[in-house]
């Protein structure tokens, strides 16, 4: 679903920036996110995609195929969990889901407890 307001890299920031231990670091040459030393996210070459952590095989499926619009893949990223979003086209608040569950997934226990304590 096309919105008013276009995600850009500063939106992806400041997503990105809510959640705690979460740094911002040149992958590729391009704006990229970890925790820990893990990888989250990164701009993509283009500009216009981000590529976002998906450890569900199933969700990143249903993803690809419901909504093609936002969500696709390059040959580089079969089989890896992986997806290109397209950010003209997702809502900030579904790339603010898809960050807190790769957060979730690759932050240290103790982080996640104090996140989840302070909301």
């Amino acid at each position: 679903m096309t919105h008013s307001q276009p995600v850009t890299l500063e939106t992806v920031r400041r997503i990105a920036q809510q959640f705690p231990g979460v740094e911002e670091y040149l992958f590729f040459g391009t704006p990229a996110f970890r925790v820990r030393k893990k990888f989250l996210s990164r701009l993509k070459e283009d500009g216009e995609s981000l590529v976002m952590r998906i450890n569900d095989p199933i969700e990143k499926d249903m993803l690809l195929q419901n909504e093609p619009n936002i969500y696709c893949i390059t040959d580089h990223y079969v089989g890896y969990p992986y997806v290109l979003i397209r950010l003209a086209n997702i809502h900030p608040d579904d790339l603010q889901l898809f960050f807190e569950n790769a957060w979730r997934s690759a932050a240290p226990k103790r982080l996640i407890a104090a996140y989840d304590h302070e909301r």
